[in-house]
């Protein structure tokens, strides 16, 4: 049963009331279709937007002259949009204009995909007159109309629809997916900002592996061709196993960006440089904020290290890896290489639940002395204190319980007279 939220019913209600056409529009009723909760409730209506003001008190110019208004009510705001026809989309992007209409087959049919192509009120029930209900049940992406026309439109929507696929679990329409290989050069036209955006919902989404459905078309050849590149390189067996990589970790997109740079690198020598350089070019290219561009080229350091040269890897070596990694990413790390190798890494996870548990030091910041506590002793300030503290750091990784003041303390004093022999 469609149950509409209180204060949607009762904007709708108004609407009517004043003798216009009102419905719940596009994503709320496909999401509510599919049993899931829907995040935000958009409204579509007859009214224009001076006709929507003297209906509510309380509305913001959110896009009035694409008809839309936000109406608050109860607390909650709420998009309403007339119908419209939009005109020509000269960038590829938005339209030169828009005319409203009192049709709400012409609002329904100039939107993407049939699933997002449905509206509801309580008075007229479901009004599907695109088949969007018959595609959700066949679980299919379709575009509402002419595939070309609408990706003409705005190009953007052709990566949406990838996204769709990725989040919803459904396959792209053949005839769309055709149009969407015709047009995909058109993407160009569409800011990194918007790009980044689908390609993130993407990627954190059940089904990252339809980023391979971007290979396809050509799109990712728009916006990350270091990745197609290395998809057309390795051939189909590589790309499986980063596609069952991708699903298989976490929905975290700085792991599953790791995972895909690793794979464009991972037969060169120098990978995990040539991994975090590649990573922090391409994220600044897709606009990514700071932080995740600087937590991924991080990770790629050292996800390719090994903790020690030997098979049989000690904790000293352990620790020492886990220190130059940063505790902040040790768990990460190891994750990480887990998903890549496909084997549990039983010898880091061992020891880094050690340091956890025990509290062992691995950084600067975590000894028992201080810089103070060096210049008391007598130790130069600069690069010597420097020196001091590090090598400090190198003998409690070593010795993890000899991390206290005294021992510390011992230690220092033994290396000054030692540096004053030699």
């Amino acid at each position: 049963m469609f149950q509409l939220p209180g204060n949607v019913k009762k904007i709708i209600a108004l609407f009517n009331e004043a003798g216009y056409e009102a419905y719940a529009v596009g994503g709320c009723v496909r999401d509510t279709l599919l049993g899931k909760e829907p995040q935000d409730w958009d409204i579509t209506t007859s009214a224009t937007p001076e006709e929507m003001k003297q209906i509510f008190t309380k509305t913001i110019d959110t896009g009035i002259q694409h008809g839309t208004v936000t109406v608050r009510m109860g607390g909650e705001s709420y998009e309403v949009t007339t119908y419209r026809i939009d005109g020509e989309y000269e960038d590829g992007r938005h339209p030169k204009q828009v005319q409203f209409t009192s049709n709400l087959r012409e609002d329904l049919r100039r939107r993407d995909f049939t699933i997002n192509a449905m509206a509801y009120s309580d008075g007229s029930g479901l009004v599907d007159m695109f088949e969007g209900e018959k595609d959700l049940a066949q679980r299919r992406i379709r575009a509402v109309g002419n595939p070309v026309e609408r990706f003409s439109e705005d190009a953007l929507r052709m990566l949406r629809a990838v996204r769709f696929a990725a989040q919803l679990g459904f396959s792209i329409d053949k005839e769309t997916k055709d149009g969407i290989a015709l047009l995909a050069e058109n993407l160009k036209q569409v800011s990194m900002e918007r790009i980044h955006t689908e390609l993130v919902k993407l990627l954190v989404s059940n089904h990252p592996e339809e980023i391979y459905t971007c290979y396809e078309t050509g799109l990712l050849d728009w916006f990350f061709p270091e990745l197609g590149e290395a998809i057309a390189r390795e051939g189909e067996a590589a790309t499986k196993a980063l596609l069952n990589n991708l699903r298989f970790c976490r929905a975290d997109k700085d792991l599953r960006f790791c995972l895909l740079f690793d794979f464009c690198n991972w037969r060169e020598k120098n990978i995990s440089e040539m991994s975090s350089d590649m990573a922090t070019k391409v994220l600044r290219r897709l606009k990514l904020d700071g932080n995740t561009i600087r937590r991924t080229s991080h990770l790629l350091k050292f996800l390719r290290i090994e903790a020690g040269e030997s098979e049989e890897v000690t904790p000293a070596e352990i620790r020492k890896y886990f220190s130059m990694v940063s505790m902040e990413h040790a768990e990460d790390i190891v994750y990480l290489k887990k998903v890549i190798y496909n084997q549990t890494e039983l010898y880091l996870e061992k020891e880094l639940e050690a340091i956890q548990t025990y509290g062992y030091c691995t950084a600067i910041k975590e000894l028992a002395v201080t810089g103070e506590d060096l210049l008391a002793l007598g130790v130069e300030q600069g690069k010597g204190l420097g020196e001091y503290l590090k090598a400090a750091l190198a003998y409690v990784l070593e010795q993890p319980d000899k991390n206290t003041k005294e021992s510390l303390v011992q230690f220092v004093q033994e290396k000054q007279k030692k540096d004053f022999r030699e």
